[in-house]
């Protein structure tokens, strides 16, 4: 418990209990509730009540902001359903990494070719487990994992600087393309053999 205390106590303010009354709809009154069913119903409640909306601005927006807007992109879904939970008791923190999408299923995913996010949740006989608000994801399908913590702002994207003159070049582009070891050449194998 005392590891997982940080991954329960909600980071956001939830004016009026807005977020935590969200949450506790998904319980069931007459009966105790399954854990994994609470969360498969938050991670398909969230896919299905939200509009993804793709914005370029840094950072997350607040999750009452989210649920108040009923918009937001991948972060803001997994800050959103992070906070929900904790005010539920449940420990869960913040993934980010790549999703896979293979041709057969891309008109259903969204966040390919570029960074994506998601929920890990505790889950005692079963360690943390992967929910995917954006895309109804549960478990580790198609998720490539670079980065988990506590709270979004310390998963920081990867960045870096150019050093040298500004006439070097005018634009820089950088594009993401997940494959499966099927997809990839025998030339791409044998050159990362060597």
């Amino acid at each position: 418990m005392p590891d997982l205390v940080q991954y329960i106590t909600p980071q956001y303010p939830d004016p009026e209990e807005k977020i935590a009354e969200w949450a506790r709809s998904f319980l069931d009154d007459d009966a105790p509730s399954p854990t994994f069913a609470i969360l498969s119903r938050i991670t398909h409640a969230i896919r299905k009540q939200f509009k993804y909306r793709r914005r370029h601005e840094h950072g997350t927006q607040a999750p009452f902001d989210t649920l108040q807007w009923g918009t937001g992109t991948c972060r803001d879904y997994a800050l959103f359903m992070i906070e929900a939970l904790r005010r539920l008791g449940i420990a869960a923190r913040f993934v980010s990494g790549y999703i896979f999408v293979p041709e057969d299923i891309a008109q259903h995913h969204v966040g390919g070719g570029a960074t994506h996010a998601w929920v890990q949740v505790y889950l005692p006989s079963a360690g943390w487990i992967e929910f995917d608000p954006t895309n109804g994801i549960v478990g580790t399908r198609d998720l490539i994992r670079v980065a988990v913590a506590r709270d979004p702002r310390q998963a920081i994207p990867l960045h870096g600087i150019y050093i040298g003159t500004q006439d070097a070049f005018e634009v820089m582009d950088v594009s993401i393309r997940v494959v499966s070891d099927e997809e990839r050449s025998g030339e791409e194998l044998e050159a990362e053999a060597l």
